[in-house]
């Protein structure tokens, strides 16, 4: 009998799938069900339903992990890819898949000093895209109106700095109330410093000019929210002045770095805030007083100075009286001067009119007219004599002309030959054979066309005897 047929007929109980791997879950999470793990986080992954899948390894294995909602929600810090940590839960399988995995009921960072490589490694990051720099640091109002308070609605926190508030300065507080602790904590820290800043500035809520994030002492996991990157970057882009109090002054997180200013507690955040209110009144009071000192005493030296220098002074009256005295005089000689000034005027009116006589006007425009014919014949008589002189010049201009022009030649037997063009033909190199031309004599012109030939004036091999009557028109040059 073979091997396969002993097993066939021996009496071993046969499991469905299901039952053995129920069987497999309660054995594993009998034997592991209360179990600590030291690994590295790789992986993460955040549902949508707010349970975290995750990944635990070391050099040489890997092991499956699942946190649910409710537990990831108490973490005091954001678990991410590198960190390593401790878990505490217990094993399970995972019959759909025929794998097991832990069940994370506790995530502690595996030591201060994994979460202080982070911090560091993380500070270095955003210290590099200038989130740090103190030229990017607004100065803190003197006296804000609205103060914005980020913290726990439920701790001594909020209490602390309305106490204090109250005692400086009396302010209008808003609270937005986030969680300081936990995993959440950073986003509603977050979200809370950007929408102070969205508020408008003429909305229903008065807009804070101040912001103060806050929170009390604790461990370096308990503040971890405050060293998240999104509170950090928040804490930079806040376009209003913010103020962080996070921890005891021993406490140092990122949004440290970020904020505006530090305050080693929460108390103090509200002394930076505001001024004290009595030391205020108590300093313009003082400066009231010595305003009032300084008036007095300005308003004495001002009298006696004026006082003296009206001792000096001689008698307004006796002053004015000289002025009126010296006016009326004025006066007298104005209008002396006035009457004398209109009678010679009369005088050189009346001297003028005797002058405008009739007889007088006449006698000289008679003589005018006489100079203007004169004038007038010894213009004509030059201008005649101009004519005559320039007419000969022209006459002697064109029997000259008439001397030099060509048209005396034409009559003692030559001619012109001019091209198509109305220009004169001058050289044999012009006289192409078949070139139409005409030919101008003294009484006329006549069209020919120019035949072969020698050009050196040597007469054609062959040369056609021209008909009785024909004239002789050269067969080059231009003039004959």
């Amino acid at each position: 009998m073979s091997e396969n047929q002993n097993y066939g007929s021996s009496n071993i109980h046969e499991y469905t799938v299901s039952e053995l791997s129920g069987a497999l879950k309660r054995t594993v999470e009998d034997v592991y069900g209360h179990v600590r793990v030291r690994a590295e986080i790789s992986g993460l992954k955040r549902a949508a339903s707010g349970h975290v899948y995750l990944t635990l390894k070391d050099d040489k294995a890997v092991l499956d992990g699942i946190m649910w909602r409710g537990t990831a929600s108490k973490l005091s810090f954001r678990p991410e890819d590198g960190l390593e940590v401790i878990c505490t839960g217990k094993l399970t399988t995972y019959p759909g898949r025929s794998k097991y995995q832990i069940v994370i009921d506790v995530m502690e960072p595996a030591g201060v000093g994994a979460l202080m490589a982070l911090l560091e490694e993380r500070k270095k990051k955003l210290a590099a895209e200038g989130l740090f720099d103190p030229s990017r640091k607004k100065n803190l109002p003197y006296l804000p109106r609205v103060i914005g308070v980020v913290t726990s609605p439920t701790g001594a926190v909020i209490r602390d700095i309305l106490h204090r508030l109250r005692d400086r300065f009396p302010t209008h507080v808003l609270l937005w109330p986030v969680l300081v602790q936990g995993e959440t904590a950073a986003g509603q820290v977050a979200a809370a410093i950007r929408g102070f800043n969205a508020l408008p500035m003429d909305g229903d809520i008065p807009r804070p000019d101040l912001l103060i994030v806050a929170r009390g002492g604790g461990s370096l996991e308990d503040l971890w929210a405050f060293n998240e990157e999104e509170v950090v970057r928040a804490a930079a882009e806040s376009v209003i002045p913010l103020i962080s109090a996070v921890g005891h002054e021993t406490d140092t997180t990122l949004i440290d770095y970020a904020s505006d200013k530090r305050a080693p507690t929460p108390t103090a955040a509200a002394e930076m805030a505001v001024p004290v209110r009595s030391e205020l009144i108590a300093y313009l009071d003082d400066q009231e007083r010595r305003i009032k000192r300084s008036l007095g005493r300005s308003l004495s030296d001002k009298r006696e100075r004026l006082a003296g220098l009206a001792r000096g002074l001689r008698d307004p009256a006796s002053l004015i009286a000289e002025k009126v005295q010296h006016l009326d005089h004025l006066e007298s000689r104005l209008r002396q001067s006035v009457i004398s000034n209109l009678n010679f005027k009369g005088q050189q009116y009346t001297a003028a009119a005797a002058k405008l006589r009739p007889q007088l006007l006449e006698r000289s425009m008679k003589q005018y007219d006489e100079k203007l014919v004169q004038i007038d014949r010894q213009m004509t008589r030059s201008i005649s004599i101009k004519q005559e002189r320039f007419a000969g010049r022209l006459d002697a201009t064109a029997r000259l002309l008439e001397s030099l022009s060509f048209r005396r030649v034409l009559k003692r037997g030559y001619s012109i030959v001019w091209d198509d063009a109305g220009k004169p033909i001058s050289s044999v190199g012009e006289a192409t054979p078949g070139r139409a031309v005409e030919v101008e004599f003294t009484d006329g012109k006549a069209a020919a066309i120019f035949s072969g030939g020698d050009r050196g004036g040597k007469p054609d091999r062959e040369t056609k005897k021209k008909p009785a009557g024909t004239p002789d028109v050269p067969k080059q040059g231009s003039l004959l």
